[in-house]
């Protein structure tokens, strides 16, 4: 497909998302009247309008893997991170109201953070470190409580396709703090929805649910060695050709 298509529906893709944020943050207001989670599925409408207007003017479709791992019960969610896609289409996809840990500063923009703010997420202060760590256990714990899911992006933050970020411990500390399950999960949306691109292309995004791994017994290093070597195999399976020839950045980050 020509760049100028391309270019032509990613252009499109991008006023509709514009639109339907300044509409859905507008009408948060009278959500924020709702019950917590006739407010979350009210305000994930917006996730749902997104992802099925990719497919429709971008051709980005998906496909789903080991759904029926996912557990009747809390779980922390440890998942790949390529693109803004994932983000977005997993409000859509999850059984649970999510729960993301994000810096506070994206509570300050415009339309999209007024929808953040009523979503009982977590936003914390990134310079605070381990002060920062403590307030995620401590909200996570209390959402846990009440039937969400936490999700976190272990790498922090996005990594390109076929590349390799540092795992950090922080899901697995909450993981071990809350005495609750992971569940790893590998995606590849970076084919379709690249990393700081405005053009977005055509293709099929493959999400991969592995089995929860149980925190018992565990060091956070162990915990979250065990989900990133499940994760990293899984990635290779859903896209062997990224991962043909790695690139230095990539193979450094192998052997940290």
């Amino acid at each position: 497909m020509s760049h100028p298509i391309l270019f032509v529906r990613s252009t499109v893709l991008m006023l509709l998302i514009v639109a339907a944020t300044v509409v859905w943050a507008l009408a948060c207001f009278g959500f924020f009247l709702l019950p917590y989670r006739q407010r979350y599925y009210m305000i994930t409408r917006w996730n749902v309008f997104v992802a099925l207007a990719a497919r429709a003017v971008c051709g980005i479709r998906w496909e789903v893997k080991g759904l029926e791992n996912l557990p009747h019960a809390p779980v922390i969610l440890l998942s790949k991170h390529q693109s803004a896609w994932e983000t977005i289409f997993y409000c859509w996809l999850m059984p649970q109201p999510l729960i993301f840990v994000f810096k506070k500063e994206l509570l300050y923009i415009p339309f999209f953070g007024w929808g953040l703010g009523m979503m009982r997420m977590i936003a914390i202060d990134r310079n605070k470190g381990r002060n920062a760590m403590a307030q995620v256990i401590q909200t996570g714990r209390r959402r846990l409580d009440d039937g969400q899911w936490v999700i976190m992006f272990p790498e922090g933050a996005r990594t390109p396709v076929g590349q390799q970020g540092k795992y950090k411990a922080g899901g697995a500390i909450l993981a071990i703090g809350t005495k609750t399950p992971v569940v790893p999960i590998a995606m590849n949306s970076g084919d379709c929805w690249p990393r700081n691109a405005f053009i977005k292309k055509p293709g099929l995004i493959t999400i991969s649910i592995g089995k929860p791994i149980a925190p018992d017994g565990l060091s956070s290093t162990e915990l979250m060695t065990q989900v990133e070597n499940w994760i990293e195999s899984e990635m290779r399976v859903i896209s062997p050709a990224a991962y043909a020839v790695q690139t230095p950045a990539s193979a450094v980050a192998n052997q940290a």
